[in-house]
């Protein structure tokens, strides 16, 4: 029986990666960016001032229906980190794989050693940024968590914040910065580039909020390309939101400090 062998897939050209690219955000953080510019000019344009105006990073989707909140929180979280799967394959296609980019299980204890020190590095001095910025009104209030003091909550944050760390760091950290030095991108613009996207879909938190995360984008980019791993960046962005999202959780209406 005769049968049809497959062509083998295109070499990735600068036109096919800047494609590939495109693609990739338009579909995930990209179009984040457009949704965050928009509900940003909706903040400014709105009668109270940015501090006055709160951005809640994980909400109830159901309020009052605590079992269907829970399976639209885990729904959307599915969703959410879809597009790694789309990487992974492209990547694949390409004759590479996410291993190519250092998402892998190689080096448990480096990784966690070295995401656990960024984490508190970022960590603190997040904070600290954050209450600056807040107190001087150019962002709006942020709110880590809002959702019912129910039995899952505190898992579903701590999912949430596994969601964003590895979303972000493979899509902005390993596979655009990977991508971007094989069309031949210098180090720096690659990594400003890949910075001003993290800024982009944290502009719904205020101006704040988008320096802030230029700044942790330049910080992390550049540390991808030194080690060439983005798993201690996915380590240290989930403990980060880990400890914002169930710190709050447990501090929100103890501490006189917190919104």
């Amino acid at each position: 029986m005769h049968t049809q062998s497959l062509a083998p897939a295109p070499a990735l050209g600068p036109r096919l990666i800047r494609a590939e690219i495109l693609v990739v955000l338009s579909v995930s953080l990209g179009a984040s960016a457009v949704l965050s510019l928009v509900r940003l000019i909706g903040a400014l344009t709105a009668p109270r001032e940015l501090k006055g105006q709160q951005a809640v990073l994980v909400g109830s989707l159901a309020p009052g229906r605590p079992w269907l909140d829970l399976t639209l929180q885990l729904v959307d979280i599915a969703i959410s980190v879809a597009p790694v799967a789309l990487v992974a394959y492209l990547m694949v296609r390409s004759g590479e794989s996410l291993r190519t980019i250092g998402v892998d299980l190689r080096e448990p204890g480096r990784d966690t050693l070295r995401g656990a020190l960024l984490a508190a590095a970022i960590g603190g001095s997040g904070l600290a940024f954050y209450l600056v910025v807040q107190a001087i009104g150019v962002n709006l209030t942020v709110v880590p968590g809002q959702l019912p003091d129910v039995w899952w909550r505190v898992p579903v944050l701590l999912l949430a914040a596994v969601q964003n760390g590895v979303l972000e760091e493979v899509l902005v950290a390993g596979y655009l910065l990977h991508r971007l030095d094989q069309a031949g991108w210098g180090p720096w613009r690659a990594v400003a580039v890949s910075s001003v996207l993290r800024g982009s879909y944290h502009l719904y938190q205020g101006f704040g909020g988008f320096v802030g995360n230029v700044v942790m984008g330049l910080v992390f980019g550049r540390l991808y390309q030194r080690w060439g791993r983005a798993m201690p960046l996915v380590v240290a962005h989930t403990l980060i939101d880990a400890v914002a999202f169930a710190g709050y959780a447990a501090l929100h209406g103890k501490v006189s400090w917190l919104p």
